[in-house]
């Protein structure tokens, strides 16, 4: 199926949701005589507006690329409120100079594909409100035999937000909010403004004071001529193929067999490292707060702290299991070893993440909140320069 029929076929999928949607929220509405408020209203086309969103949200991920329009061109394109368009004008400004930086460090993207997939929508007077997620790929620099040879082809992202419309005095809709709905975590790659960090909602104090972690990881450059660090797919431990299978099928269609925690990512972690072989340790309900077990339960109340808590999982893995061993340079990280960080430098982990791919020395991470798949390892380091990173060997 060619990209062209995927995306029509989505949003035809997409549009009989949201015109189920508004039907059945303007069901009551149509009963009556419509008012001079909501005859227009009761027009809308659920395809017109997908459209729109698809829009928005493609000229957003193409400022990112190589080949992008200004972004005094691209927002007169839009059509949106008033009020809306000068902030849009300005993050479309700042998503080009992201783009910029991400060519400096890596070559950046190519091209953009966005898709948007809706899972509802709303109706009032001369307003709707559109649920969906926009699922981008943004292509790399690379050839076809490069490709072949084991190099992403692009990195992947899917990121739910909430978009509002509303109609003019001509009947044309304008895009008026566009809000994300990410959960914490690193901010997004289609997004220029950083979201404020949000706790692990399934970690806490544990019981036992675990003192200093020591030394981050180093970020300096490995010297070319360097010899890469290939781990086998299989130990007499662990099955490393299946850590990465695990991350590349659920990066974004979660695993319905767990919860998703609202800050997702060390859940995500734990769940791939299980599927290579990590068991659990312990299970009593008086275990949860130490980070020397490491469970799963049909309720969080009934889960480790260190399955789901970015900071518990370190000290369970590197100090009690000796699951894993600490790298002492980020840049010799092979598949499915896993980077944790520190964005804000308060002593506390924020963050976990999976390498999924590695390719001419360069790493490439997959993670959840934002689900992500595929980035450079050279981009994430250039999003947050002030961080410090604990590179773990699984």
């Amino acid at each position: 199926m060619s990209v062209s029929d995927h995306r029509r076929t989505i949003t035809t999928a997409a549009t009989a949701v949201v015109t189920m949607m508004l039907t059945a929220t303007g069901a009551s509405a149509y009963a009556e005589p419509p008012s001079a408020n909501t005859a227009a209203s009761a027009s809308v086309e659920p395809g017109e507006l997908i459209e729109l969103a698809e829009n928005y949200l493609q000229m957003r991920a193409d400022m990112l690329t190589s080949v992008h329009p200004t972004p005094r061109s691209a927002s007169a394109r839009l059509g949106a409120t008033r009020a809306m368009a000068s902030g849009v004008q300005e993050e479309l400004a700042a998503l080009g100079e992201k783009g910029q930086r991400y060519r400096e460090v890596d070559g950046g993207y190519t091209r953009a594909e966005v898709e948007v997939e809706t899972s509802s929508a709303e109706l009032k007077e001369r307003t709707a409100t559109l649920r969906l997620t926009e699922h981008t790929r943004l292509y790399l620099p690379v050839t076809r035999q490069e490709v072949e040879d084991g190099a992403p082809e692009y990195e992947e992202s899917s990121l739910a937000r909430t978009m509002t419309f509303t109609r003019n005095a001509d009947d044309e809709w304008l895009l008026s909010s566009d809000e994300v709905e990410a959960g914490g975590g690193p901010t997004p790659t289609t997004q220029a403004t950083d979201l404020n960090l949000v706790d692990d909602d399934g970690g806490g104090t544990p019981d036992e004071d675990e003192g200093s972690k020591g030394s981050a990881s180093d970020t300096t450059a490995l010297p070319e001529n360097g010899i890469e660090y290939i781990k086998p797919a299989v130990t007499a431990s662990y099955n490393y193929s299946k850590m990465v299978s695990y991350a590349n099928k659920y990066w974004k269609k979660h695993n319905s067999a767990y919860r998703t925690y609202g800050n997702d990512c060390t859940n995500f972690i734990s769940q791939a490292v299980h599927a290579g072989g990590w068991g659990p340790k312990g299970g009593a309900l008086i275990q949860r707060k130490s980070n020397k077990y490491w469970f799963y339960g049909p309720a969080k109340p009934l889960t480790s702290y260190t399955w789901a808590g970015a900071e518990n999982w370190y000290w369970f893995a590197k100090k009690h299991s000796k699951r894993t061993k600490p790298l002492d340079n980020v840049w010799k990280m092979a598949s499915a070893d896993v980077l944790q960080a520190d964005f804000d430098r308060n002593g506390k982990i924020d963050h976990t993440m999976i390498v999924t791919k590695k390719y001419k020395g360069t790493p490439y991470l997959t993670y959840h909140t934002t689900d992500t798949h595929n980035k450079s390892l050279k981009k994430i380091l250039s999003d947050y320069p002030r961080a410090l990173w604990y590179a773990h060997r699984t």
